[in-house]
């Protein structure tokens, strides 16, 4: 991955410049943040056909080794024995006191193999942290250097069969190595069906540009990508989930299995024990604002006697539907849905209420 000035330059860049992307730093990256057409058809494009996102700044990890899963069982809180071959699990690295280091997905390639990917912002502490705990398992943690495309939206497995990669027998959250060098799972971050696929640099682009000639595919940038995961309630880390906030207050317990949890085996297990002892004091909720003004992170909450009770963590407009909408975390005892509570932003305070989440239904390809 080549470097210019501070920020990490995608492999494909030239492909974002010709099709118009404008650019911003993300995570120690230049990344497009938008194309010509602009967040809010960038973002519905993708909930009716196919969308094509590179996250080639996120990182893979490569687990491999006769104790690999009992690394990543003393890693993360899960049990990877349990994963059947090309299974995949939402989990998380948990610091002792259980917050969340960083939140990630690990698929099972083969009986003593693993695939890790982790997000940008967190990528070198967590390079750092597995090695660290690897150290004292018979495995190895190799890095991978690959260009990473996401394609999501009802007509993704389509494109990919048209662009001779048929991905069709996989379901939600499961992954494979369809080619050598390649990894290729069926998750996503738009609440949509879809696909991720790492290869290697040598054949990306060929690979982009048979995805791009299908009428059926755009670009899409950051911008609608954080609107499009707000609108289905999955967690921005650095913003939603933090080191300070555990999985518990997060509403994130279900990724961890309760055999998991009574094994205790995972760093932060004695923590997380104690918080579900005594109860989490806050919890995250969805927030729907009244009228068309966003609000955004940071905003502060507050109850109907101006008292301050919670904060707004993610919030912006949701274009699928046609308004406003946010998540951040509130006193468990204001967290039932329909609850009102108010808004601060530029010195007004804006009604909004709690809301289920997600904001707009899943449509994963579950069988």
């Amino acid at each position: 991955m080549a470097e210019t000035g501070n920020l990490k330059r995608l492999p494909l860049e030239d492909l974002h410049v010709a099709a118009g992307a404008r650019f911003g730093a993300f995570a120690g990256w230049s990344m497009p943040i938008t194309y010509p057409a602009g967040v809010m058809k960038e973002h519905l494009h993708t909930r009716e056909k196919a969308g094509l996102f590179d996250i080639s700044h996120m990182k893979l990890f490569a687990v491999e080794g006769p104790q690999a899963a009992a690394a990543l069982a003393r890693a993360c809180p899960l049990d990877p024995d349990a994963l059947a071959l090309s299974q995949s699990r939402y989990t998380f690295f948990l610091d002792e006191r259980a917050g969340i280091l960083d939140d990630l997905i690990v698929t099972r390639t083969g009986p003593s193999s693993f695939v890790v990917v982790a997000n940008a912002g967190n990528a070198d502490a967590d390079e750092r942290h597995l090695k660290s705990v690897a150290a004292d398992f018979q495995c190895t943690v190799e890095p991978l250097e690959r260009v990473f495309l996401a394609l999501q939206g009802p007509d993704a497995e389509a494109v990919l069969n048209g662009a001779g990669l048929d991905l069709s027998a996989l379901t939600f959250m499961h992954g494979v190595e369809p080619r050598s060098g390649w990894f290729a799972s069926r998750s996503g971050y738009t609440g949509e069906d879809g696909f991720e696929v790492a290869l290697p640099t040598s054949e990306a682009r060929a690979f982009a540009e048979k995805l791009l000639a299908d009428a059926r595919v755009m670009w899409i940038g950051l911008a609608a990508r954080d609107s499009l995961r707000l609108e289905a309630g999955l967690c921005l880390h650095g913003q939603d989930i933090t080191p300070d906030i555990d999985p518990a207050s997060a509403g994130l317990m279900w990724a961890i299995p309760k055999p998991v949890r009574e094994a205790g085996r995972f760093i932060g297990a004695k923590a997380l024990a104690d918080i579900l002892a005594r109860g989490p004091t806050e919890k995250r909720v969805g927030l729907k604002p009244d009228g068309r003004q966003p609000v955004r992170a940071g905003a502060e909450l507050f109850d109907g006697d101006g008292k301050p009770v919670g904060r707004v963590t993610s919030g912006g407009f949701g274009p699928s539907l046609n308004g406003p909408v946010a998540m951040g975390y509130v006193r468990v005892a204001l967290a039932e849905p329909g609850t009102t509570l108010f808004a601060e932003v530029r010195g007004n305070r804006i009604p909004t209420r709690v809301h289920p989440l997600p904001f707009t239904p899943h449509r994963y390809r579950k069988g």
